[in-house]
């Protein structure tokens, strides 16, 4: 740790309790924990000659290379990484401050052509862009889990189940943005990332075992090609329990207290959850109070953090309570969907309420049969639109078109097109087990 890491600690806003989140699944028995990283726990790179050094190095090193990046979810607005970690053969590991050191396009550059190793890579993509380090190749541990179909596909879980080592997960939840970091989460870093080598090879031994090698090489390309998700409309309608709140004009409160306190979150770089929790969001829409004081009264606006801004919520909650009808949310948010929900396809759409089963049952059968989750197989999107819509005709060649212009891959198609064709020219011959 160097001195250059200074105190940035979070400072208290609503006092919320921090909840234990990542790989709580228990090992396998009989492991061996991995408590030190072979080669120790080294010192943080801060410093431009620093990363330029580990960049040459890299760059002379062999083999691919393991990534993983650490963020301050809950307690920072956004998914920034506060930490990166690569090691790679012949350079060692090097963990790396994002936040001195915000381009490491000096890394991309040193790393052309090879292939990162990254467990749940979706996850560390975005914000390892944000700081210019992206890959040319990847192989995703947690995405090969899954298509050769492992029941836990958990870091900590599957560590322990391919390669007979324990990996302590206690830190994963851990506030990254503090400075200086702890020795005892760097350690944890820098374990993270000291077996994703040896992890990979045993996983793309399987996959060539199964057959299913370009099955992942087609998944990890994807993943890796993926563009940033659409922003969501209307997020404020995803706070924690807004199905109690029923009327529009309540919903306006929800939608303008969740505005409000985003704004305040985005402006001070703290989690909006520990600026104004959602349960005081959801009780203010509920009590709809009548003035600044009421407001101040509920429970759930007693915190210090929350009554210091008492009258920034009352001019939310003042502002929804005057908007003409008009201009209230509707109960529910507009569809984007090209589909009707499934749920209403029983009832009003009984032919292709009858595909969507038995495409459903096929796949299911698929999944048993090739050992891989079904949602692997096909996403439960792509079975909806073909059932709702399939070609006409519909034939084996026909389904695949359509399929791979809703964005399915080759193998994808290859493995399911044909049996799909069958479940939707003849539903009631596919049993609902999707054993026929």
């Amino acid at each position: 740790m160097t001195d250059q890491m200074q105190d940035h600690r979070l400072p208290e806003e609503s006092e919320p309790q921090q909840t234990p989140v990542g790989d709580l699944e228990p090992p396998a028995p009989a492991t061996v924990a991995l408590v030190e990283p072979a080669d120790g726990v080294p010192a943080v790179l801060v410093t431009q000659r620093e990363l330029q050094d580990y960049a040459a190095a890299l760059a002379a090193g062999q083999g691919p290379v393991a990534v993983d990046a650490e963020r301050a979810s809950g307690f920072r607005y956004g998914q920034r990484a506060y930490l990166v970690q690569i090691r790679r053969q012949g350079a060692g590991t090097a963990l790396i401050d994002p936040i001195h050191l915000p381009d490491l396009s000096i890394l991309t550059q040193a790393l052309r052509g090879v292939e990162w190793i990254l467990h749940a890579a979706s996850q560390d993509l975005a914000c390892l862009a944000e700081v210019n380090f992206v890959p040319d190749l990847l192989f995703d541990t947690e995405l090969a889990g899954r298509i050769l179909g492992r029941e836990r596909v958990g870091l900590g879980a599957i560590v322990a189940a391919e390669l007979g080592l324990s990996l302590a997960k206690e830190h994963s939840a851990a506030d990254w943005s503090t400075r200086p970091l702890p020795h005892d989460w760097l350690r944890y870093a820098a374990l993270d990332v000291e077996v994703l080598v040896e992890l990979r090879d045993a996983l793309a031994a399987d996959l060539h075992r199964q057959g299913k090698w370009e099955w992942a090489q087609q998944e990890f390309e994807a993943v890796r090609l993926a563009p940033p998700p659409a922003p969501r409309i209307d997020p404020w309608r995803r706070t924690s329990a807004i199905t109690t709140v029923r009327d529009p004009r309540r919903l306006a409160v929800v939608r303008e207290l969740w505005y409000a306190r985003d704004a305040v979150a985005q402006e001070r770089d703290i989690a909006p959850g520990r600026v104004l929790n959602d349960r005081a969001i959801i009780a203010a829409a509920l009590a709809l109070p009548r003035d600044r004081a009421a407001l101040g009264a509920l429970q759930e606006f007693q915190g210090k953090g929350t009554r210091r801004r008492i009258a920034q919520w009352w001019e939310a909650v003042a502002k929804a309570k005057a908007l003409p009808d008009g201009e209230l949310p509707a109960r529910r948010i507009p569809s984007t969907e090209s589909t009707p929900p499934a749920r209403v396809w029983a009832e009003k759409f009984p032919e292709a309420a009858a595909r969507l089963r038995a495409v459903r049952a096929t796949m299911r059968h698929l999944s048993r049969e090739l050992s891989t989750p079904q949602e692997n197989l096909l996403s439960p999107e792509n079975q909806r639109r073909i059932s709702w819509e399939p070609p006409a005709p519909a034939t084996a060649e026909s389904v695949g078109q359509l399929l791979s212009d809703f964005g399915a891959r080759p193998w994808q198609i290859e493995v399911s097109a044909a049996a799909i064709t069958a479940a939707i020219l003849d539903p009631s011959s596919v049993p609902e087990d999707g054993q026929g």
